[in-house]
This record gives structure tokens, C-alpha cells and sequence, in this order.
């Protein structure tokens, strides 16, 4: 008789799951020139608390310096920086001129604003966590600066470290007889490796086809596409855009838009594809990372409708390769345009209020706390609340414990290695060359912090601080758990929700345009990355909460299958997508499995407290499939 298994609780494998990859050696090398050399030079010329706030930037950016293109790091490192700089000014003089009474309201309405800016996306939550923890060092930290020449301090951190992302190239990004041709040309070198996997990511789920690794695969182009569209989404690192190359990226990444949806609809069928069919993906990927042209690409056979539609995906990308971007139109990136309207819409919806009462009653529960307590380092409670109720780096019980181990080994490292006063700034130095590792696990991180935050506050002239700062990090715990465990107005699990809803959304529209039989392929193409994008975040907000401890997630019971519900609507409609391009038509058969899939959803939906999900399917399309079934 076999011992049964004892399976660890989601709460605590998360705590324990680290991401994997190689090491980031460029964001390494910036991390070390950022904020040592910085701090180094303001204690040479006698500004020592003005290096302290710039270093202060400088390691907030070197959290956001994720692996990606150029142009999506200005608006990953400058964005929070901006608002990092606004919470400075604020606290600064809220804490200057207003009672601890008003300044604890202050702090808690900038908690709320930011908290329910946060739910927008990875950006906005970045600037709403620099916005109160620069609130919290402004209104606390005892600084001879003004809040405007801080601000202006830290936007110099920041903006050293994005201008050494800008500047530095990424040696051996790509190899062979484009070597020279990359060097003269670095700046594209993200954009090019993320167009490059999307084509990798194709040929993968070609080969997966009518296995049971398909739907990973699936999934996996979904982030490949994700991944090169934010890469090439940022701002043009030319002023009239007339590089050849960022013309012919997209180009290149427009020309994988059909091919992914053939591959979709080839692993919706469930057949085996001949091997041959993967040879021409991957052919494509390296023509990107070589930045030359394809050659004789294979054709694959032609005995279905998707498989054709591959074969003229195929014969349109080597065009698109061949030729060389010569127009911005053939290489017009069809990307989401999201209005400010809607982004505001979804900020004040039930995800953005939740979490923005949340974090408000944690911020400022803690800086009144802080406050009571009297302590010269007041302002670390609070700004430890606020990373610790961001529930982006992971579920709740899982943050409390990497925070506390993270801080407890951070501190004891420090105490135990503590350096004479001129080695403190090759200490800075050494943690801002570590967090672009640290970043993999959240304990990590926190160690890598505390080590470099410890250092800078002995720099600015203030007092060994690491038992002081296990004991705030252990109270901000208690507080957070506590808040993350209050009944709150409305439905929990609001962000969860506010995901599915978008998710609907963009699925319905897709399904909608396509039943319309619409000769726009772009405009199918920009709905299809849409629904696949918002289906992939709300998967993310599901497993997310699934994780949690199961107080917490009892309120997402269900959401997961109304999920895959809707990806296989998605996936569905992208196979009667390139039926329609073949045919013209579709058959009972197709519309009754439409049908059958629309009212499952439904009864999930209602199943998991989530009403229609699909409400104008119920009205408009959901009939009309009926009656042609």
C-alpha cells in the first residue's frame, strides 16, 4: 500500500516557485553603473542627500528594467518614475506643513487613487507603487532638499539608468554576416528577438498540432504575439520613423498575423500536420534574427482549409520579407488602441475600487500606526504596506512570507557584512547590480532591498537600522493580512471579475465581426489579438486567486471554467474564421457547436455569479446561429 502524497497548499507553492532563465548580464551592468556611480559622485561634491534620493530612483528603475525593447523600457521606467517624482513633491509637503491626522488622510486618499490606477495594467501598478512609497519617504525621511529639488532628484536617478538602457547596446543579440549591420543599428535589438520568438511560437504549436501539448502551445504564441506587440508599441526611436529596419519589424510582425491565425484554427481541428509545415515558421524566425531575406520557403500541403490558409500565410510573409519595408503601410502595426475613457472606466470599475480600498486602508493604516509609534523611520511601515498589497507579485499569503523571510535575511546579511562608511557605496552599487536576478523571486527581491535601502539611509547619516526594520516589515505583514481579509462593499474577487467582463467583451466583438463576413482581415486580426490578450490577463487574475489562502479563494470558485469556456469560443471562431476565407459558409454542424458553446458559457457564467458574460449574445448573434443551425 503506497504512503498517500501530501500536496503543498497553492498559497505556499507559489511562495516557494522562482521564474527561470538566463541571467540578464546587460541589466546586471546597468544595475552597477546606476546607482553606486551616483551616489559616488554626490558624496564627492558634498550633495550626499541628494545622491541618496537619486540612488533612491535609480533603484526603483532598475526594478522596472525588464527584458523587452527599448522603446517599451521609456515608458516601463519613465512612467513610474514621473509619478514617483509627483509623490515626493506631495509628501514632501504634506508632511512639512500638514497634523499627523491630516497627513494620514492624505496618504490614505493618494492609497486609494493609486490603488484603483494600479488595476489599469503592470504600468499603471508600478507608478501607483512608486507614487506612495516616494509619498511616504517624502512626508518621512529628513532631508535638507526641498520636495522639488527631491523630485527632480529622483527623476535624475530614473532617467540615468533609462538613458543607459537607451544608450547600451546587447552584444551578441544576433550573430553571423548581420553582426555589423546590428551594430550600426542596436536600438531594435528587443523588438527583433520578440518578432523572432512569435515565429518560433508558430512553428512550436505546428508541430504540437493534434497532441495534448497543442493548448500550451497555444497559449504560448498568445505571449509571444503579446510580448513583440508591446515591443513594438512604444514610442518611434526615430523622429520621422524612416528606419528601414522598424519598418521592416513591422512588417514582419503584421505578416505572422494570418500565419497564427492558420496554426489556431490547424490545432482547433486536432489533426496531425506533415513536419514539413513547421519548416516554414521557423525559416521566417530566422530571417528576423538575421535580418535577411527568407529564401525558398517550403509549402505545405493544401487538403484543408486551414492548411491553405498557412500556404497563402506563408507565400504573404515572404513577400512582406522581400520587401524590405519599402512602405509604412504594408508595415503598420495593428495594435489596441485603448482611449483614456476606457481606461478610466476600468480603473473606477469593481476590480480598480477593491483594490484601491484595499491598499488605502493598508497605506494608511500603517502610516497612522507608524506615526503613534514615534519612530525616526516612521515612513518604512507604510511604504512596506504598499508592495506588500500588490497582488501582481503573487497571492496574499505569499507576499507576507517572502516579504518577512526576504527582509529578515536582507537585514541579518547587512548587520553581519556591515561595511566601513566608504564601503557602503560599492554595497549600493553591488544590490543595484543584483535586482535584475532578485526580480525572479519576491524574497529575493526584498533581501536585494533591504540591503541597499540599509545602506543608504547609514550614507544619509542616520543610524544602523536593521532590527527596527524586521520589526516594521513584520507589522506591515499583520496589517495587510488583516486588511486583505475585510469584507469590503460589492463582490469580492472584483479584479477577477473586471478581466472576465473585458475578456467578454473583446470575444464577442471578434465573434460578431466574423459572423458579419467582413472582407476587413485587419480589422479581424486587431479583434482576434484582443480577445486572445484579454483572455491570457484574465487566465493570470484567475490562477492568481486560485492561489490564494482559501478564505480568499472561495470568491473565484468557478471563474476558471467560464475562462476556458471562452477560449474555446475564441478558438472556435478562429477556425470558422479561415473556414469562412475558404468557403464562404458555414454548416449546421458549425453553427450548432457555436451554439452549444455560447450556452455553455452562459451557464457557467451564471454558475460562478457572473451573469451573462455574453449578454448581446443572448439579443443579436446567439439567435441568428440558431436559426441558421
Amino acid at each position: 500500500m503506497s504512503r498517500p502524497v501530501l500536496a503543498v497548499p497553492p498559497w505556499l507553492a507559489h511562495a516557494l516557485r522562482a521564474q527561470r532563465g538566463p541571467v540578464p548580464w546587460n541589466a546586471v551592468v546597468r544595475g552597477a553603473l546606476a546607482a553606486g556611480p551616483l551616489l559616488l559622485g554626490a558624496v564627492l561634491t558634498g550633495r550626499t542627500s541628494v545622491g541618496v534620493v537619486a540612488a533612491l530612483g535609480a533603484m526603483f528603475a532598475g526594478i522596472n528594467d525588464r527584458p523587452g525593447s527599448r522603446r517599451t523600457s521609456v515608458k516601463r521606467i519613465g512612467v513610474p518614475a514621473l509619478a514617483g517624482a509627483g509623490g515626493l513633491l506631495v509628501g514632501t509637503y504634506a508632511g512639512e506643513h500638514a497634523h499627523a491626522v491630516v497627513l494620514t488622510l492624505v496618504l490614505t486618499l493618494l492609497g486609494f487613487l493609486a490603488g484603483s490606477v494600479s488595476a489599469i495594467g503592470p504600468v499603471a501598478s508600478g507608478a501607483g507603487t512608486q507614487l506612495l512609497v516616494a509619498a511616504a519617504i517624502g512626508a518621512g525621511m529628513p532631508l535638507p532638499e526641498s520636495g522639488w529639488e527631491r523630485a527632480l532628484a529622483f527623476v535624475a536617478g530614473a532617467g540615468w539608468l533609462l538613458t543607459l538602457r537607451l544608450v547600451l547596446p546587447t552584444p551578441g543579440a544576433v550573430a553571423g554576416d548581420a553582426r555589423l549591420e546590428f551594430w550600426l543599428d542596436f536600438r531594435f535589438d528587443g523588438e527583433r528577438d520578440a518578432v523572432a520568438k512569435v515565429y518560433d511560437a508558430i512553428a512550436e504549436l505546428l508541430v504540437a498540432t493534434g497532441t495534448p501539448e497543442a493548448t500550451g502551445r497555444r497559449a504560448a504564441l498568445t505571449a509571444a504575439l503579446d510580448h513583440a506587440q508591446d515591443a513594438l508599441a512604444g514610442p518611434r526611436l526615430r523622429r520621422y520613423a524612416s528606419s528601414a529596419t522598424e519598418r521592416r519589424l513591422h512588417a514582419q510582425y503584421a505578416a505572422a498575423l494570418p500565419l497564427a491565425e492558420a496554426a489556431t484554427a490547424l490545432a482547433w481541428a486536432g489533426d496531425e500536420v506533415p513536419g514539413r509545415a513547421a519548416e516554414g515558421p521557423r525559416r521566417l524566425a530566422a530571417a528576423v534574427r538575421a535580418n535577411a531575406h527568407t529564401g525558398p520557403l517550403p509549402a505545405p500541403a493544401r487538403s484543408a482549409p486551414a492548411l491553405r490558409a498557412l500556404d497563402d500565410a506563408l507565400l504573404q510573409a515572404a513577400e512582406a520579407f522581400d520587401r524590405e519595408g519599402d512602405t509604412q503601410e504594408n508595415g503598420r502595426l495593428h495594435r489596441r488602441r485603448r482611449t483614456a475613457t476606457s481606461l478610466v472606466r476600468f480603473a473606477l470599475g469593481s476590480g480598480g475600487r477593491e483594490y484601491g480600498m484595499r491598499v488605502a486602508l493598508s497605506f494608511g493604516a500603517s502610516a497612522a500606526v507608524a506615526q503613534a509609534l514615534h519612530h525616526v523611520h516612521w515612513y518604512w511601515l507604510p511604504a512596506t504596506a504598499v508592495f506588500l498589497v500588490k497582488p501582481d507579485l503573487g497571492p496574499l499569503a505569499s507576499r507576507v512570507l517572502n516579504r518577512a523571510a526576504g527582509t529578515v535575511l536582507g537585514a541579518v546579511v547587512f548587520a553581519a557584512v556591515l561595511p566601513r562608511p566608504e564601503g557602503l557605496i560599492a554595497l549600493v552599487a553591488v544590490s543595484g547590480a543584483l535586482i535584475p536576478v532578485a526580480t525572479r523571486h519576491f524574497a529575493a527581491q526584498t533581501a536585494v532591498v533591504t540591503v541597499l535601502v540599509l545602506a543608504l539611509v547609514m550614507v544619509g547619516g542616520e543610524p544602523q537600522a536593521s532590527w527596527s526594520r524586521i520589526g516594521e516589515t513584520l507589522l506591515a505583514c499583520a496589517i495587510v493580512l488583516i486588511v486583505g481579509h475585510l469584507p469590503m462593499p460589492g463582490q469580492r474577487g472584483g479584479g477577477v471579475r473586471a478581466r472576465l467582463a473585458k475578456a467578454g467583451d473583446a470575444a464577442y466583438a471578434y465573434l460578431a465581426h466574423v459572423l458579419s463576413e467582413s472582407d476587413d482581415r485587419a480589422r479581424r486580426w486587431t479583434l482576434r489579438r484582443e480577445a486572445y490578450r484579454t483572455l491570457a490577463e484574465a487566465h493570470a487574475a484567475i490562477d492568481l486567486a486560485a492561489a490564494e489562502l482559501p478564505a480568499l479563494a472561495r470568491h473565484t470558485q468557478g471563474t476558471g471554467e467560464v475562462a476556458a469556456t471562452l477560449e474555446r469560443i475564441v478558438d472556435t471562431t478562429t477556425a470558422y474564421a479561415v473556414h469562412l476565407d475558404d468557403t464562404g459558409h458555414l454548416t449546421p454542424q458549425d453553427t450548432k457547436r457555436l451554439t452549444e458553446l455560447l450556452d455553455e458559457l452562459t451557464e457557467r457564467s451564471k454558475r460562478a455569479g457572473l451573469g451573462r458574460l455574453l449578454p448581446a449574445a443572448e439579443q443579436g448573434t446567439l439567435p441568428g446561429l440558431r436559426a441558421a443551425g
